[in-house]
């Protein structure tokens, strides 16, 4: 095989930023696209030069290698289950699912099937977050205590506020704000600094959104089992190109990095083997703001899948990492439910007598409508 053969699963946003990324990758081309929407998916594929189809079945027994998911999240399971039983290797965009039941059952299955699987989760291909990551390994900022991250992604209010839409809906969005935007950052940090071991969280909506609606601004503080202290802040509401910032404070030095600079790291260090020891400096890194860093993210993620199957080796980014972003968020969610400090025990403990779907029951009373005291 000389590259991989790929096949789209949904033809929305996510869809045509892999299409435009990977558009000359030696690595992989994508060949085909299948979505429920006939006029959707010819017209991506007459744009791509893809085969275009409407019926699953037909498409997974197709010539195709792997595929890529891009869909709503409560349909991510029932996909990946389908495409490593036809034999696939499967490429899905996070989160990973909307439960933690169908995690396990999507590991299973792929195990099973002896396919590749990984979550597409771009934050962990990004030049800037490896950086930062290297950083950190080779202890430039010595032990991290504090960190502040955001992610701001303005979404349009009609699909918050369509009680008919899936996004930010308990049942097939999986959570609001704090769900689909909050495990970029989950996973981001848990590669950085390890495991979570308790959350304190605050839900809010900016937007008046019907009670099937989650959180659209969210506001979490963790704290892992290294020390390190960490708040994670998300909305779909505030206004701005979107963008995510993280500030990381260590014993000798501090990390900060912006996406919306065109250097996006700026390191101070206290560390002999810094590139400039007292003083901030930033890396010379691959990387553009939004929608720039979407593309470049995007090809180094799809090629390194690409290679683990060219080359059958285990992605580094384990779909157990991908789960464990969702359980973050799983646990905010409860800590916010119960206004009180919440471990990652007490998440297990929760899970074995309520259920897992019981965490959002009667949660609309839970979160604070912030749009009652403002005019937009």
């Amino acid at each position: 095989m000389d590259f991989v053969k790929f096949g789209m699963i949904g033809c929305g946003n996510a869809a045509t930023f892999h299409a435009i990324a990977n558009k000359k990758n030696p690595k992989l081309k994508f060949v085909a696209a299948y979505d429920v929407n006939a006029k959707r998916v010819k017209k991506f594929a007459k744009r791509h030069k893809l085969t275009p189809y409407t019926d699953l079945d037909t498409f997974l027994q197709s010539e195709i290698d792997a595929v890529h998911i891009s869909v709503p999240h409560y349909l991510h399971a029932s996909l990946v289950i389908a495409a490593a039983k036809a034999g696939k290797h499967v490429l899905c965009e996070k989160p990973m699912a909307n439960t933690l039941a169908e995690c396990d059952q999507m590991i299973a299955t792929t195990k099973e099937a002896g396919v590749k699987f990984m979550i597409a989760e771009n934050h962990r291909f990004l030049p800037a977050h490896q950086c930062i990551k290297d950083a950190i390994s080779q202890g430039l900022i010595g032990n991290v205590f504090l960190v502040r991250s955001y992610e701001g992604a303005y979404e349009n209010p009609e699909k918050i506020i369509n009680p008919d839409h899936w996004m930010f809906s308990y049942e097939k969005g999986g959570g609001g704000a704090l769900f689909d935007q909050g495990v970029h950052k989950f996973a981001t940090l848990n590669w950085i600094l390890g495991e979570v071991e308790s959350a304190l969280c605050w839900c809010g909506k900016a937007l008046n959104s019907p009670p099937n609606k989650a959180d659209d601004t969210a506001m979490v503080l963790l704290h892992y089992k290294c020390g390190a202290m960490a708040e994670v802040t998300v909305t779909t509401a505030s206004i701005h190109p979107p963008t995510n910032r993280m500030e990381l404070h260590g014993t000798l030095g501090t990390i900060l990095e912006d996406h919306s600079w065109e250097k996006p790291v700026k390191i101070y260090s206290g560390h002999s083997a810094a590139e400039v020891e007292g003083e901030f400096y930033s890396p010379e890194l691959e990387h553009g703001p939004f929608p720039k860093y979407y593309t470049i993210s995007f090809w180094i993620e799809d090629t390194y899948f690409a290679d683990c199957i060219l080359n059958d080796t285990t992605p580094e980014f384990t779909p157990e990492q991908a789960k464990e972003a969702v359980a973050v968020a799983k646990l905010a969610y409860l800590a916010a439910k119960r206004k009180t400090l919440t471990t990652m025990d007490d998440l297990k403990k929760f899970i074995e007598t309520e259920g897992e779907q019981s965490i959002f029951d009667g949660f609309d009373e839970v979160i604070q409508k912030n749009y009652e005291k403002l005019k937009w």
